[in-house]
Parts: structure tokens; C-alpha cells; sequence
């Protein structure tokens, strides 16, 4: 039947197996969201909210086992994951108070006596997720699809099983009924056969292009909704007139928060070139600065990678660059220590065809890129087949405002790093995928916008 394995990346070391779902016990999961959906969906928007509320105490009540489940497994520092799981409650609770909002008939004038639209639910949705945010990824979809009067099916990633069976324990926890949100405990082999079942109505993935690209087939040959949030080399642009010594601490964050492994990390530092040496000097003074250790220990700022093959093909990116021509002022290597840990690394003079300007870097490693001017800087950020996100950095904002609107991405921030937030749609453009988390637009994915004609 096999088994999904649950491993300490800061140690190396097993911490558990999970049984996979057989392929009758799939069925039996499928059927049962199925069978819930038209109850579930009958609902009151507010009194879905309603369960929403009681999710949000569930997530604070059990805060700190969810916290080191996720840093357990996964490797991201303690701090960062009781945040991840406060940032899960905020967002239960967004909804709560605006959700019903959003899905109101919107009237609209015709030629008949009455006209609207209204947003009504598809059915049971299939989430395939990721392990970097194990909690977040998950919930920022589940949160406005169940609202909405969906069922939830969850495949998440197969390095985090136990963070998998968690959200389902604080689904029932909370109350939710059974049936409305279920952990499919699989492998990545199953999913196409999850996809094509016609009780599922739509898919939503975040994680690689490459599985991107396989969901959407598989979707595609079934006519189903998606929603694709894929990876990020996102570009973070400092204007030759920013507050260097701010925007470097901020370029720090940026790049180094959960490890480096963040779709919307900065990835690429395009600096104009009359400040790159000073940027750059700062840039590698906060970058020795980074204490690497136990994620669990309260004055880490760097734990492991989540798994040996990250590791490797992290360094693999940086090697290549190096032998391309880009310099390596820090780190650039793997640490000789227990578990998958990379040291925080900084490669200047990168340039096109690179591997750390055309790739995408998933870990400690920050990129420069120096630009002539602020056109050549825009250019430069353009010049990927992603498009996620995106910062400019300048003690003028409303030039800064003006750039943002120039980058192609689908989430610009001036002198902010780049996040999600429940009140703001997110999402992608390219090969950043398609479709929009959050907001308005988010709780609007899974729905029928129907039209309905009065005489």
C-alpha cells in the first residue's frame, strides 16, 4: 500500500509513516465530500462564517503543536511557523466578517424586469499543495472555497503527512461537519485519478511549474476549473536614491525569511549601478550576520532545507553560476553539519543565461544583478519567464508606484516586501500560473457566476 514518510530535515532523522490512502479509500473520500455539498452548500453564507470563527479559535488553541509540527517537518524556524499559524486565523477570521459580502447577488440593469448574478458553489474541490507554508498554502484556499459552499479535498505534500492529518483535526475540531474537508493521504501519483473523478469539479495547486503543468493537463482533459500559483523569481529593484541601510535590512528579510524557500522570496537584486557597490557591501555584511542552526531554538535565523535533493540542486544552481562568471562573496556551499543545511549565500554580477537570474532559487541564496538605469532595472526584472511578485525600492514613491506598474507580475510592492494578505488578491502571471488567491477574486474562483433572467 506504501507509506508516506515524515523526516527531520534538521536532523536527517525518520519521525514517522503514514499509511497511503488505498484506492477504495480515496473513493469512499471523494464520495463523502460529494454527498456533503448539497447540505453544506444549502447553508447560509453567514452561517458557514460561523464555522469559520470556531476555525480560527481551533488554530489559536493549538498553536504551538501545529508550530513545531510544521518546524518539525519541514525545517522552517519556530517564530516563523506560530506566525504562519496566527496569519491562518487572521485570515478565518477576514472572511468571517467579509465573506457573505462577496457573495451577495450582484444586481445588475437589463431588459428584464429583474436580472442578477448570483455566486453559487461547484462541489468538492481538490487543493494539491505544498510543504513550504504547510498551514497557509492550504488554508488560503480551503478558508474562501468552503465558505463558498465547496467541499474540500486536500492532497497535500508528501514530505509534511503529519501537518496533512493536523488540518483535518482542526477542521473536525472546529466543528465543520464531516465531509467537508478531508486529508486524501496519497502520493503524487494519484492525483490525476482525483482530478478526472467527475464528483471533483475543480483543482487549485501551488507549487513547481512542472506540476503545474501536469495538473492543468489533467484538467483540462476534464473540462475542470484551475487555479495554478506556481513558482517566483522575484525581482526587487533598488533605485540608485533609496535608504541603503533600511533597504538592505529589508533585502535580508526578504530573501532569507522560511529559509529561503518562499515563492515570493526576492530573488533577484536588480540595483542601479551607482549604488551597487554600496548595496552590495551592506547586502553581504547582513548576510555573514545570519546565525544558521535549530529551527526550534529561539535565535536562529536560518534552519535546513526541507529535503537533501533541495539542497543539492540549490547547489547545483549556484555552481553553475559561478562557472558562468558570477561571483561568490558568501556562502555558496553545504554546510558540514546533520541534517540539509545550505549557507546563506550572495552571488553578484549575475547576469541573463545565468542559473541564479533564469531559475528559480529555492533556498538561502540572493542574486545581484547590477542596471544601468531604472529602464535597463525594469527590463532586467521582465526578462524571466515568471511572474509572482515583485518590489521597488525608492525614497520617491510615486516614481516607485510608476515602475511597479511597469513589472510584469501579479503582485508589485514599493518599499514593502512582497506578501500575501487576505484583504488583496494574489496570484501570478506566465509561468507564475494563473487565477487568484484571497480578497473578493479568491472566494470568486469555485464559484458558478450565474445569471439569472426575470421577466
Amino acid at each position: 500500500m506504501g507509506e508516506l514518510i515524515s523526516v527531520n530535515p534538521t536532523t536527517g532523522q525518520r519521525i514517522r509513516a503514514y499509511p497511503v490512502l488505498p484506492s477504495a479509500g480515496i473513493d469512499r473520500a471523494v464520495a463523502r465530500a460529494s454527498e456533503r455539498f448539497p447540505e453544506w452548500s444549502r447553508l447560509r453564507a453567514g452561517k458557514r462564517a460561523g464555522f469559520l470563527e470556531q476555525l480560527a479559535r481551533a488554530l489559536r488553541e493549538q498553536s504551538e503543536p501545529l508550530a513545531r509540527r510544521a518546524t518539525e517537518e519541514m525545517g522552517k524556524r519556530l517564530t516563523e511557523a506560530r506566525a504562519e499559524v496566527e496569519k491562518c486565523a487572521v485570515a478565518c477570521e477576514y472572511y468571517a466578517g467579509h465573506g457573505p459580502d462577496f457573495l451577495v447577488d450582484q444586481m445588475v440593469a437589463s431588459d428584464a424586469g429583474r436580472s442578477l448574478v448570483a455566486w453559487q458553489p461547484l462541489g468538492p474541490v481538490l487543493l494539491v499543495m505544498p510543504w513550504n507554508f504547510p498551514y497557509w498554502q492550504a488554508l488560503r484556499q480551503a478558508i474562501p472555497a468552503t465558505l463558498a459552499g465547496n467541499t474540500v479535498l486536500l492532497k497535500h505534500a508528501s514530505n509534511v503527512p503529519g501537518c496533512a492529518a493536523a488540518l483535518e483535526e482542526v477542521f473536525n475540531d472546529a466543528g465543520f461537519p464531516e465531509g467537508v474537508f478531508r486529508n486524501l493521504a496519497i502520493g503524487s501519483d494519484a492525483v490525476e485519478g482525483v482530478i478526472t473523478d467527475p464528483r471533483v469539479r475543480g483543482v487549485s495547486l501551488t507549487g513547481s511549474e512542472g506540476a503545474g503543468r501536469a495538473v492543468a493537463a489533467a484538467a483540462g482533459k476534464s473540462l475542470k476549473k484551475t487555479v495554478l500559483e506556481l513558482g517566483g523569481s522575484d525581482a526587487f529593484i533598488v533605485l540608485a536614491d533609496a535608504d541603503l541601510d533600511h533597504v538592505a535590512e529589508q533585502a535580508v528579510k526578504a530573501r532569507f525569511q522560511n529559509n529561503g524557500e518562499t515563492c515570493i522570496a526576492a530573488k533577484r537584486f536588480i540595483v542601479e549601478a551607482s549604488v551597487a557597490d554600496a548595496f552590495v557591501a551592506r547586502l553581504r555584511d547582513g548576510i555573514e550576520r545570519i546565525k544558521v542552526g535549530d529551527p526550534m531554538a529561539e535565535d536562529t535565523d536560518l534552519g535546513p532545507l526541507a529535503r537533501p535533493d533541495l539542497r543539492d540542486d540549490l547547489h547545483d544552481q549556484v555552481r553553475r553560476s559561478v562557472d558562468a562568471g558570477a561571483a561568490c562573496l558568501a556562502g555558496g556551499e553545504a554546510l558540514d553539519r546533520d541534517g540539509y543545511f545550505y549557507a546563506p549565500t550572495l552571488l553578484d554580477r549575475v547576469r541573463p543565461g545565468m542559473a541564479a537570474f533564469d531559475e528559480e532559487t529555492f533556498g538561502p541564496v540572493a542574486a545581484v544583478t547590477r542596471a544601468a538605469d531604472v529602464d535597463e532595472a525594469v527590463a532586467l526584472a521582465n526578462a524571466s519567464r515568471y511572474g509572482l511578485g515583485g518590489s521597488v525600492w525608492t525614497r520617491d514613491r510615486a516614481r516607485g508606484e510608476q515602475v511597479a506598474r511597469r513589472l510584469e507580475c501579479g503582485c508589485a510592492f514599493v518599499n514593502g516586501i512582497v506578501k500575501s494578505d487576505p484583504r488583496l488578491p494574489f496570484g501570478g502571471v506566465k509561468d507564475s500560473g494563473y487565477g487568484r488567491e484571497l480578497a473578493a477574486l479568491g472566494i470568486r474562483e469555485f464559484v458558478n457566476a450565474k445569471t439569472v433572467w426575470v421577466d
